[in-house]
C-alpha cells in the first residue's frame, strides 16, 4: 500500500511551527506546484512512496538545520527535473534563480545514488562538494539521505545497501566535516546495522551486557557531578552520553580488538556551562571530585579542531557511583559551543547568528590539512582520529546529459568540449546546444549541475575556428585530426607556402615536386607522405616552420648567394675545397681554430660545418670544436685535387 501524502495545509502547519518567519503563501505555492508536476508518480528508490511525501519528508528533517526560506523551497522542488513535465526555466520564473540552481544541483547530486554511477568513494565526496559550492546544497543532500536512512526498510533491495554504505562512507563524514554531528550520528546509526549485521549485533549484545554489570551508573554520576558543580557556584547542565554503536566499531577496528572492554571511551559525559571561564573554572572543580589523567587533557577551545569544533576534554577516574576501573571522559563546552558541536554550520539558522552561510561553509572547505583519507572502512591513524573523514574541492564540474548521464569536465569547458566528450562523431556535428532547456551559445561557460543537449547536423560540419573555443586537450586533438585527414589538400597548400616563405627567407631555393628538403629528417629517411604530413600540420599550425627547418640538412639544400653571406665569407679567386659527391654552392671559409687551410702538412680528412648564416666552416676532422655539434649540421668535405 502506497505511502499517504500529507496535505498541503498541514505540513504548512508544521513547517510554520518550525520557521515561523517562512512565506507560508510562497511554501504553499511550491507544494501545490510540485504536486501538479509530480503527479502519481513514486520515488525512484522506495517501494509505494510518492515522489511529493518523498520530498516533504526531507524538507521536514531539513528545517529541523536549515531555515532560510530558499532551501526549503528547492527542497520541496528536488524532484522537478525527473518529472514528465518538469521545468528548470519555469522554477526560476516562479521562485527565483537561487532555488532553480539548487534545484538543478540537487538533481546532478541525485544521480549519485540512483544511477548506477560506478565511482570510488573519494571521487563522490569530490563531486558532491564540487557541485556544493552553496553550503545549503549540501545540508538539503544530507536530509535526504537522512530520510532515506530513517526510512530504510522502505527503500528498494536492489538500491539499499548501496544507499546505506553511501551514508556511512559519504554522508556521514560530510555531515561531521561541516560539524553537524546530529546528522552524523542518526546516518551511522542508521546504516550501520544494515551494513554490518554482524558486526552491529555483537557490539550491541556486548553493550547490554556491559551495561547489566554497571548498573547503568553514568546517569547517578552525572546528576552528583552536576549537584557538585552547584555547590561550587557554577550554573551546569551535566549530561550522560554512551558512544555511538558505529563509532565503537571503529575504534575496535583501529585497535584490533574484538572485546569492546577494551575501549577507553565507552561512557563520556557532557557538561554545558555559561562561560569560558567557567568552563576552565569547571575543570579544576570536577579534577577534585575525579581522579584525572594527565595524558588524556585535550584543549579543543584554545585550538578548535578543523571543523571548529570546541570543548575541553578530561578523562576521570572514581567519579561518584561509578565503578573504580571505569574511566569517564568529560567534555566541557558552553551552550554555543554545544549548539556547534550538534548542528555545525547549521547553528546560526537555528539560532539567529549573524553569519553568512556560503562564507562559512568555504571557510570550513579550505582549512589546510582538515581533510585525511580513511582507506580501511573507517579506520584512522592516531593522530588524525578526532578529525572524521573529508574531501577536497577540485577544478571540474559536473555537467548532465538529458537521460541523465553524468559527464565530468574541466572548470570552464563549453557545450563544444561536452559534444566532443560525448563522443568525437557528435563534437563534428556540432550544430547548437541547449543548456537548460535553453538555446546557449558554443562558447557558454557550463556550470555545474547544468543539463546540456546537444544538437547536431546530419554530417560533420566542423569549423577550424572551433579551436578558439575549445578549452579541452583531448577535444582539440580530436579537431585537429579530422581536419588532417579531411582538409588534406588546403593545409598542405597553406604549408608548402609557409616553408617556402621561411626558404626564401634564409637565402635557400623552395620545395620541389618531391619535397626534396624533407627527405632526411632529424637523420631518418622519410618517404614523400610523410614529408606532406609534416606541410599539413605547418598549415594546420601544430608545428612551427622554423621547427621543422631544424631538424632537416640545410647543407643539402641549393643556396642563393645573400648579400650577408658572400660580405662574411672570405671571396677566393679558386676554390680549394669541395663537398665529396656534389658541387659545393655555398660560400665556405676556413676555421681558425685549427686552421686546416695554413697547415703544414695539410689535414688529409676535414670537414664542413653548415652555420646559421648559410656559410660553410670548414675544420680538421677532429677538432675540439665540432665534437658535439649536430649531426645534420656535418657536411663530408676534401680538398680539390691539385689545389
Amino acid at each position: 500500500m502506497a505511502s499517504p501524502v500529507r496535505s498541503v495545509g498541514s505540513f504548512v502547519v508544521v513547517l510554520k511551527d518550525l520557521i515561523p518567519d517562512i512565506d507560508a503563501a510562497r511554501l504553499k505555492d511550491a507544494i501545490e506546484y510540485a504536486s501538479q508536476m509530480y503527479g502519481e508518480e513514486s520515488f525512484p528508490m522506495m517501494k509505494d512512496v510518492p515522489s511529493l511525501e518523498h520530498a516533504l519528508r526531507s524538507t521536514e528533517l531539513l528545517a529541523e538545520f536549515c531555515r532560510d526560506e530558499d532551501a526549503i523551497i528547492a527542497s520541496v522542488l528536488q524532484l522537478i527535473p525527473r518529472a514528465p513535465n518538469g521545468s528548470l526555466v519555469d522554477v526560476q520564473r516562479r521562485f527565483g534563480r537561487p532555488v532553480r540552481d539548487m534545484v538543478s544541483r540537487i538533481h546532478l547530486l541525485s544521480y549519485l545514488y540512483t544511477a548506477d554511477w560506478r565511482k570510488s568513494a573519494e571521487d563522490m565526496k569530490t563531486m558532491l562538494v564540487s557541485v556544493s559550492d552553496d553550503a545549503r546544497i549540501l545540508l538539503i543532500a544530507l536530509s535526504i539521505m537522512c530520510m532515506c536512512m530513517q526510512h530504510k526498510e522502505e527503500i528498494l533491495p536492489a538500491y539499499r545497501l548501496r544507499l546505506c554504505r553511501q551514508a556511512l562512507q559519504i554522508f556521514a563524514p560530510i555531515a561531521a566535516r561541516l560539524g553537524i554531528y546530529a546528522l552524523k550520528y542518526r546516518l551511522e546509526r542508521f546504516a550501520f546495522p544494515e551494513c554490518y549485521p554482524t558486526d552491529a549485533e555483537q557490539i550491541e549484545d556486548q553493550l547490554k551486557r556491559l551495561q547489566e554489570a554497571h548498573g547503568g551508573f553514568l546517569v547517578r554520576s552525572s546528576t552528583a557531578m552536576q549537584d557538585f558543580l552547584h555547590k561550587e557556584g557554577i550554573e551546569a547542565q551535566v549530561m550522560a552520553r554512551e558512544k555511538q554503536p558505529y563509532s565503537i566499531f571503529r575504534k575496535m577496528h583501529t585497535k584490533g580488538v574484538s572485546d569492546i572492554g577494551k575501549i577507553s571511551d565507552l561512557f563520556a559525559v557532557r557538561v554545558i556551562v555559561p562561560s569560558i571561564q567557567d568552563c576552565y573554572q569547571t575543570l579544576g572543580i570536577l579534577h577534585r571530585l575525579g581522579t584525572p589523567l594527565s595524558h588524556r587533557f585535550k584543549d579543543y577551545i584554545s585550538f578548535p579542531k578543523p571543523n571548529g569544533y570546541q570543548s575541553l576534554h578530561t578523562c576521570l577516574l572514581a567519579l561518584p557511583h561509578s565503578p573504580k576501573d571505569v574511566m569517564v571522559e568529560v567534555q566541557i563546552r558552553t551552550r554555543e559551543m554545544h549548539n556547534e558541536a550538534e548542528y555545525g554550520i547549521a547553528a546560526h539558522w537555528m539560532y539567529k547568528e549573524k553569519v553568512d552561510p556560503l562564507a562559512r561553509s568555504v571557510q570550513r572547505f579550505s582549512l589546510p590539512g582538515a581533510f585525511k583519507t580513511d582507506r580501511s572502512n573507517g579506520a584512522q591513524d592516531k593522530k588524525s582520529r578526532d578529525i572524521d573523514d573529508g574531501f577536497s574541492i577540485t577544478d571540474h564540474i559536473y555537467l548532465l546529459t538529458p537521460h541523465g548521464d553524468i559527464i565530468e569536465l574541466p572548470d570552464g569547458s563549453t557545450p563544444l568540449d561536452f559534444a566532443f566528450m560525448i563522443h568525437t562523431d557528435v563534437g563534428l556535428r556540432f550544430k547548437g546546444a541547449r543548456v537548460n532547456g535553453r538555446i546557449a551559445s558554443i562558447s557558454y561557460p557550463l556550470e555545474n549541475g547544468d543539463v546540456v543537449e546537444i544538437l547536431t547536423h546530419k554530417e560533420p560540419r566542423p569549423a577550424f575556428q572551433w579551436m578558439e573555443t575549445l578549452t579541452t586537450s583531448s577535444a582539440r586533438s580530436k579537431l585537429k585530426a579530422y581536419f588532417f585527414s579531411h582538409n588534406r589538400s588546403q593545409f598542405l597548400q597553406k604549408g608548402r607556402e609557409m616553408v617556402n616563405a621561411e626558404l626564401k627567407a634564409r637565402g635557400l631555393h623552395g620545395l620541389d615536386n618531391d619535397l626534396t628538403v624533407l627527405s632526411t629528417f632529424d637523420g631518418a629517411s622519410l618517404p614523400v607522405r610523410e614529408r606532406e604530413d609534416l606541410l599539413v600540420k605547418v598549415g594546420m599550425g601544430s608545428v612551427r616552420t622554423s621547427s621543422i627547418l631544424r631538424h632537416i640538412a640545410l647543407a643539402t639544400v641549393p643556396k642563393k648567394i645573400q648579400k650577408k653571406g658572400v660580405s662574411a665569407a672570405k671571396k677566393r679567386p679558386e676554390q680549394l675545397v669541395t663537398v665529396i659527391g656534389q658541387k659545393l654552392d655555398l660560400p665556405y671559409r676556413f676555421a681558425k681554430c685549427c686552421s686546416p687551410a695554413t697547415a703544414i702538412p695539410r689535414p688529409e680528412k676535414i670537414v664542413g660545418v653548415v652555420t646559421r648564416a648559410g656559410i660553410l666552416s670548414v675544420h680538421r676532422v677532429g677538432c675540439g670544436m665540432v665534437r658535439d655539434v649536430n649531426p645534420q649540421r656535418k657536411v663530408k668535405m676534401e680538398w680539390v685535387v691539385g689545389k
